[in-house]
């Protein structure tokens, strides 16, 4: 997965971190686990604001 898989991201996470409400995560922690997720393999530096926004905002949607 690259950072821009953001739908493929945030199902892991949400699956990896069922307890997490993605409204209230710091983008330090939602870099960190996306850089944990066993499929991720991507510039750790390719990320930005917009791209955590997108991951955390497709997260969201799939909690609801």
């Amino acid at each position: 997965m690259k950072w821009t898989d953001t739908l493929d991201i945030a199902i892991e996470l949400a699956e990896a971190h069922p307890e997490i409400d993605p409204r209230t995560i710091r983008f330090t922690d939602l870099h960190r686990w996306v850089m944990e997720l066993p499929d991720f393999d991507d510039d750790p530096n390719h990320s930005g604001e917009k791209i955590l926004e997108a991951i955390q905002m497709a997260w969201i949607d799939e909690a609801s």
